[in-house]
């Protein structure tokens, strides 16, 4: 099975390069991130051309909004509020094997790494606080996915020393991130498949003229698994050429392949 995590910035803008994601790439699962649509207006045609008749949705007007499409049977929606306001930034379902996937879009956090000047650093952290409490108390075999907006080594950014007081990886935030992981005994399957010092950066920013010559990337995006899935996964890609398709989202896919 192959489950696949992509902050698609707008599902309805970029349907056509998530359409030629799914013709290339075929994966089982697809679980996207801001999605940027109400339910009502999500384009579930093209989806259920391709054979995903599956899809649980949580949308929201403009922002946020998270969406599992699945061409397996899934069930048991949960939509957990950890940003407590409402925000869309969560969808969970449970899989034919059992197996929890939960889709989650963690706060960016603002620009300025301190909570008192800027709320939102504060909100995000409290994000991850709350998700690290429900960590706490997991069972059973689970899959987290998403975009995290962290990037907790050095090697996940493109320079370590000039991003240590940049929002995303300040060291408070991977702190955070790090007692996140502990909580739930979480396998980062991007790091099993690809272990550091290797490069591994899934967000280039649309501010660089050339996202490929300056190449200054981040992992933003994860796929966690408790240690009993973690030891059926075979595979994790990274598809980095996405990044230069026509109208592309500045993140790009992640893929694990699954040996059931």
């Amino acid at each position: 099975m192959k489950i696949v995590s992509w902050n698609i910035n707008s599902v309805r803008f970029r349907i056509a390069i998530v359409e030629q994601f799914l013709r290339e790439q075929a994966p089982d699962i697809l679980c996207l991130q801001e999605t940027k649509v109400i339910d009502d207006d999500f384009p579930f045609e093209m989806f259920r051309s391709l054979g995903y008749d599956h899809v649980v949705i949580h949308g929201q007007r403009m922002h946020h909004g998270v969406a599992i499409l699945s061409r397996v049977p899934i069930t048991l929606d949960d939509r957990f509020d950890w940003q407590a306001n409402r925000e869309a930034r969560h969808v969970g379902v449970a899989l034919p094997n059992g197996v929890r996937l939960e889709n989650v879009y963690v706060p960016a956090g603002g620009d300025v790494p301190d909570r008192e000047v800027n709320p939102k650093f504060g909100q995000k952290l409290d994000f991850v606080e709350r998700m690290t409490r429900w960590s706490e108390g997991l069972s059973g075999p689970t899959i987290l996915v998403g975009d995290f907006n962290i990037a907790p080594l050095p090697e996940d950014v493109w320079s370590h020393k000039q991003l240590l007081d940049v929002v995303s990886h300040t060291p408070i935030e991977v702190d955070a991130l790090g007692r996140l992981q502990a909580a739930g005994d979480w396998v980062d399957l991007g790091r099993r498949f690809h272990p550091a010092p290797k490069r591994l950066h899934t967000w280039w920013s649309y501010r660089a003229k050339d996202w490929a010559a300056s190449d200054r990337g981040r992992r933003l995006d994860h796929m966690w698994a408790t240690q009993d899935v973690a030891a059926q996964a075979v595979a994790h890609t990274v598809f980095e050429d996405c990044r230069g398709w026509l109208k592309p989202s500045d993140h790009v896919p992640i893929m694990t392949e699954f040996a059931w």
